[in-house]
């Protein structure tokens, strides 16, 4: 009887102990996932869940609903405590399953992130995690599931409305990313070798060092730069390396050791073109801050680091994943410092060789939203900023998109979506492209991997980019087609031979343009003055077909009344406005070189016959002459005076009108003009 009493003393302390046990993992396990270290969080929460013996207690949770949708990642860990008084009382057992979703969410692994989650929405204890499901959903490509999840929430009655908002832009996703033209089967994706690129738990940023030929790249591998070899692991901390391309592939990566390389977490660097090391360096003692570097090299050796000015790192606060401009005087960034749009922003602000800053400029609603934007690329070429978003439609995760900015007014484009296999349902991004647009390089943890936080570097290479133009040539008065019709499509620097092109039978013309062009468009055809347009290639990144229509007017038989031009008083002097409109003739020469015109001069009846002749054939010299000057070769201008024998108001007309009055005058006026005529047409586009 004794033995039987000690057995169950002893079972009760074993069940006290492990109970206690249990409190103190889990307090642990808390602690973990407010640290934002998330794989220690789970291992603690996993071995609480090892059995269910106090697992029906009820709690409060410490954090409440999710519903804060302006912060990075929509972290659990960052939302305001709720009062009590407002939170249903829920089991451990749901509290626990709810921090082992987001854990594995935010580690990345969302595999498990979506076992935990259906837990807690069937459930039902943390409704606002139906948004965190169907994202989870999403990333492991099932947007059906997504979907209905998504609907599902939005029609129940714990619905929030600003995940309501959110969630219709994640529906949209699903659809995108469903979409088959969102494919684009000319794109080659694959991995980077495990030997000197994917080695270790985790590659990333990728950049140009001074050319497609050598590329730095943030990783962490064995063999890193340590504090405390004792107690730290190379593995686990990231460091900048570069590789080079030789005759026989990518050289051995090379670490750049210190000053550059500390024993904390450095990468996402960026070389600008005087040899200045740009980079991001952060500390897993406070996940909550990252800054933005710089460090000098000179012979291949680097001084000492030093960080950025306040207007880019901010205390408290994440700048991070640098891109300097190919001049070197623009640096872009992302930061999630306050007065953004939400989660990472990305900025730019001027920078000079002593890391000195101007003001840091949001890049504004159209590239930035509420969700996360981060590692900024400018293509300089093509005045293109390539970036990663999740606050775009997209297909899961970060995905990668572009925006042209107008260099013009400094206006970026609505972002667009570069699509699968760029894209991936995981995260996508660090993405850059060479200077012809024809291969490039990204990292993604597209790849499942053990616990779920991979990224891993991938070439790409990019599907061939086409241009062509095709249109119609029409009457402009009838808007009949014009057959056999002659149009002119030129290089305006002249590098490329002119391209001819007849009309068919419908007035319709097409040919295939050059990448990085500009183009000047004509179309002729005898009887008619030429139409013409612009078109350049230049600064686009995928292919594009033109549509250029032309109108053509008719050459009239009669004088063409050139409006507005004056002269001195009984003088043959061109007044400036009279130089402004012949402008204009120059310029319809231009166009049309194959017309040869007279320009004609009259006056108005008063003065004698032989004085008037004699002046406006001096006027219309002036003319000639004038147009000459601007470079209209003389035999294609006849200057010709007819004084006043062609009046368009007679004498008699005139007499019946009040002397000096305004209508008087106009009719004087309307006799004293400048006019021209074609005489002839050479052949078209010099053929």
């Amino acid at each position: 009887m004794k033995r039987i009493f000690a057995f169950i003393i002893l079972c009760i302390a074993c069940l006290q102990i492990h109970g206690q046990s249990k409190k103190l993992w889990l307090k642990y396990a808390d602690e973990s996932f407010v640290k934002k270290d998330y794989p220690t969080a789970i291992n603690y929460y996993t071995k609480v869940m090892d059995d269910t013996t106090v697992l029906n207690e009820l709690v409060l949770p410490y954090e409440a609903q999710l519903v804060n949708l302006k912060i990075s990642h929509l972290k659990t860990d960052s939302v305001k405590k709720a009062p009590a008084k407002t939170q249903k009382e829920i089991t451990k057992s749901d509290y626990i399953n709810h921090q082992l979703a987001h854990s594995y969410r935010l580690n990345y692994d969302y595999t498990n992130a979506v076992n935990y989650f259906k837990l807690v929405v069937d459930n039902a204890s943390y409704p606002h995690d139906a948004y965190y499901y169907g994202l989870a959903l999403m990333q492991i490509k099932d947007y059906n599931g997504a979907m209905g999840v998504f609907e599902k929430y939005v029609n129940s009655a714990s619905a929030n409305d600003s995940l309501k908002k959110a969630i219709q832009k994640q529906i949209a996703s699903c659809y995108f990313a469903q979409d088959t033209a969102s494919y684009k089967q000319m794109i080659h994706v694959k991995m980077l070798d495990t030997i000197v690129f994917n080695h270790g738990t985790s590659n990333f940023a990728p950049r140009y060092w001074g050319g497609p030929g050598k590329l730095i790249f943030t990783s962490a591998r064995p063999g890193g730069v340590l504090l405390d070899p004792e107690k730290q692991e190379s593995r686990y901390l990231c460091d900048l390396y570069y590789s080079e391309l030789k005759d026989t592939g990518w050289s051995k990566p090379v670490n750049f050791g210190r000053p550059v390389n500390t024993g904390l977490h450095d990468g996402a660097g960026i070389f600008s073109s005087d040899d200045i090391l740009f980079f991001t360096r952060w500390s897993d003692a406070n996940k909550d801050e990252a800054f933005i570097y710089m460090a000098k090299m000179k012979d291949g050796l680097f001084y000492e680091a030093y960080k950025l000015s306040e207007t880019v790192n901010k205390a408290g606060y994440k700048a991070m994943q640098p891109f300097v401009s190919f001049d070197g005087s623009k640096l872009f960034f992302a930061s999630n410092k306050p007065g953004g749009k939400g989660g990472f922003d990305l900025y730019v602000c001027n920078i000079d060789e002593n890391g000195l800053t101007g003001e840091a400029v949001n890049l504004g609603p159209m590239i930035n939203t509420a969700g996360d934007e981060v590692t900024p690329f400018y293509h300089t070429i093509s005045n293109t900023l390539f970036f990663s978003s999740n606050g775009h439609t997209g297909i899961g995760g970060l995905d990668i998109f572009k925006s042209s900015l107008n260099t013009d007014d400094s206006v970026y484009t609505m972002p667009k979506n570069l699509g699968r296999p760029i894209n991936s349902s995981k995260d996508d991004a660090y993405f850059i492209l060479d200077r012809l647009q024809t291969k490039g390089y990204l990292a993604s943890d597209r790849k499942d991997c053990p616990g779920g936080n991979c990224y891993m570097l991938y070439e790409f290479e990019n599907e061939p980019i086409a241009f062509d133009v095709s249109g119609y040539v029409f009457d402009a008065t009838t808007n009949d087609p014009i057959p056999s019709a002659l149009v002119t499509i030129k290089d305006v620097h002249e590098d490329q031979e002119p391209i001819y092109l007849i009309t068919d039978d419908k007035g319709f013309y097409s040919s295939p343009l050059l990448g990085n062009m500009e183009y000047f468009l004509k179309a002729q055809k005898k009887g008619y003055f030429a139409d013409a347009g612009n078109i350049t290639t230049k600064g686009l990144t995928e292919t594009t077909h033109f549509d250029k229509d032309f109108f053509l007017n008719q050459i009239p038989k009669t004088d063409i009344v050139i409006e507005g031009i004056e002269y001195d008083l009984n003088k043959a002097t061109l007044r400036p406005k009279s130089m402004e409109i012949l402008d204009k003739i120059f310029d319809l020469l231009q166009l049309n070189d194959n017309i040869s015109i007279e320009i004609n001069s009259h006056t108005d009846t008063r003065g004698s016959d032989r004085y008037n002749m004699k002046l406006s054939q001096a006027r219309a010299q002036s003319c000639v002459d004038y147009l000459i000057s601007k470079g209209i070769k003389k035999e294609r201008l006849i200057p010709k005076g007819y004084g006043e024998t062609q009046p368009l108001v007679s004498d008699e007309e005139i007499a019946k009108l009040e002397p000096k009055s305004d209508a008087f005058e106009a009719a004087h006026q309307k006799n004293r003009r400048t006019a021209f005529r074609v005489i002839s047409e050479g052949k078209l586009g010099g053929k």
